[in-house]
């Protein structure tokens, strides 16, 4: 008979015993299965990621199709709701430039020493985190609509009433909610003791038209590939991605954005700037808009309808 060796000494094997037969049982089942498991072939690492990838990014003309779709949306959004959700707005991106103040705009010493790196970490910590409350709540930003409405608008899908309506209504709730936050951040005495707020309003209020004209167009270019970006991303992680990065840029490149500033200069001015409210509005706010409606609606909407939509196809002999 067959007999099972444990330790040093034998144990006879008795088929009759229910424990033995189940295993043998057990055993004769599963080993063809297992075989076959074994000789199958592991799956190439990209045929596993390339459906994920696919589920999780727009490819560019697609990713155009659905911009042209949200600006639609935009565009056949009721007035009161635009002015709602662009005091949300404006209030998300007033407590981006809040954060961006409070840290990078407190790092005198690596001003100092490494004004890059300041650059950086005041560009890292503050807007992007903004804009990712708008796009992800869906709030009316308009520097947003300057590209996303356009595009619907380019491709014959609006008109230039909505474009006007989303545009106007958007700005105003976004001058109110930053004002607002910024009324709220002075009385609250956080930054009270930082020079940040009234050495930037100051700054920002000494540019030339032209400076502030051009650093708004090449702002609102970064701004609106963000958003863009941000539609063509099917996750929040992939979403998160593409705001970061041109937000921080544009931060650290020293550029301007007129909602940002919304913010920023009112916040100077109530901690004791010496700027007065028609300095903000017509040597920087004004500027600024007409830069950031360049950009938007020429360099990003103009741009990818050219490629991907009615503006770059041929018109008919």
């Amino acid at each position: 008979k067959a007999q099972h060796c444990y330790a040093d000494r034998p144990v006879p094997f008795r088929s009759s015993h229910p424990y033995s037969v189940t295993m043998l049982s057990l055993a004769l089942i599963t080993a063809p299965g297992l075989a076959l498991v074994a000789r199958a072939p592991a799956p190439a690492l990209s045929a596993v990621r390339a459906p994920n990838l696919a589920m999780q990014l727009a490819t560019p003309p697609e990713g155009y199709d659905g911009a042209v779709a949200a600006g639609i949306k935009k565009a056949n959004m009721d007035a009161g709701k635009i002015f709602g959700l662009g005091l949300m707005s404006g209030a998300h991106i007033g407590f981006g430039a809040f954060l961006m103040l409070t840290v990078g705009g407190q790092c005198p010493g690596l001003a100092a020493t490494n004004p890059g790196l300041q650059k950086i970490v005041a560009g890292a910590f503050g807007l992007p985190f903004g804009l990712m409350m708008t796009l992800v709540t869906g709030a009316e930003l308009f520097t947003g609509n300057t590209a996303m409405v356009t595009t619907a608008v380019a491709e014959g899908k609006a008109d230039g009433g909505q474009l006007a309506k989303s545009w106007l209504v958007s700005y105003a709730g976004n001058f109110l909610g930053s004002v607002g936050l910024a009324a709220l951040v002075a009385a609250g005495g956080t930054l009270a003791a930082s020079g940040a707020p009234v050495a930037t309003a100051v700054a920002k209020t000494s540019l030339s038209f032209k400076q502030a004209f051009v650093r708004g167009i090449l702002c609102n270019w970064l701004v609106c590939m963000a958003v863009y970006m941000a539609s063509m991303a099917k996750d929040l992680p992939g979403k998160i991605v593409a705001i970061w990065f041109p937000i921080s840029a544009f931060i650290a490149l020293g550029l301007e954005h007129s909602v940002a500033n919304m913010f920023i200069v009112p916040l100077g001015i109530l901690s004791g700037a010496a700027v007065t409210w028609k300095a903000f509005l017509l040597k920087n706010l004004l500027p600024v808009t007409l830069g950031n409606i360049v950009g938007g609606a020429a360099l990003v909407a103009g741009a990818y309808s050219f490629a991907y939509g009615k503006l770059g196809k041929p018109v008919p002999a």
